[in-house]
């Protein structure tokens, strides 16, 4: 199974990369390609164990190609913080829209996308920032529609520092607080692949110090 992940140079999808680095450790079936915008950037941010293919998710040729031998795609891209209000249409819309036709003409198996809670709530402060939250949800139902197979991760807010928490996890538009560390959104990202009950789900995940550990197969199962 090789398995493309968008955004990989960014802090969620660095910490996707590992994760599936680590799993190729122990199964020799996957295979890890990364897509970057810039080869000489991401080989400073990323092992030298991945590989490496340039494009860009406004650029579908590139996406073709980069897809090209993939069952899997998982997409952590995401519009970066700036004064460009057309930011968050172009790359967490149109990018993610345009990932999406490709991997349906690619045939992939699995389409993992990033999202965040509270997507739905159009009057929710994020939204000031060019209707960041607003755009993820029209990416989100894209895929949806789309009839690719899909597992859509919303977390909560994300921490660049793992915590011991236990993971929680509930249906779509069921969680509207909590915070949640990058390595353990990657860690359902990539724990969707080998689940059948991730497929075509949006499920939500925060971290609470006082909720029981479950499997992360408990996890999944348990979202309707």
């Amino acid at each position: 199974m090789r398995v493309l992940v968008a955004g990989a140079t960014g802090q969620t999808g660095r910490r996707v990369v590992e994760q599936l680095l680590a799993l190729e450790d122990v199964d020799e079936s996957i295979s890890v390609r990364a897509l970057v915008r810039d080869r000489e950037k991401a080989a400073s941010i990323l092992t030298s164990a991945v590989e490496l293919t340039v494009g860009d998710v406004m650029e579908p040729d590139s996406l073709r190609v980069a897809l090209t031998d993939c069952q899997v795609l998982i997409s952590a891209t995401g519009a970066a913080p700036s004064l460009d209000p057309t930011g968050p249409y172009k790359v967490d819309y149109e990018g993610n829209k345009n990932l999406v036709d490709a991997a349906k003409a690619a045939n992939i198996n699995q389409f993992v996308m990033v999202s965040s809670l509270c997507v739905s709530k159009i009057f929710h402060p994020l939204n000031l920032f060019w209707g960041i939250l607003y755009w993820k949800k029209q990416a989100e139902d894209y895929l949806k529609q789309s009839g690719v197979p899909y597992t859509i991760v919303r977390p909560g807010g994300l921490k660049n520092e793992n915590n011991a928490q236990t993971i929680v996890m509930s249906s779509a538009d069921t969680l509207f607080e909590g915070s949640i560390p990058r390595q353990k959104v990657a860690k359902v990202c990539v724990e969707a692949l080998s689940q059948p009950a991730a497929k075509n789900k949006v499920v939500e995940v925060v971290t609470n110090e006082t909720a029981a550990e479950q499997p992360i197969s408990s996890l999944f199962s348990s979202v309707v």
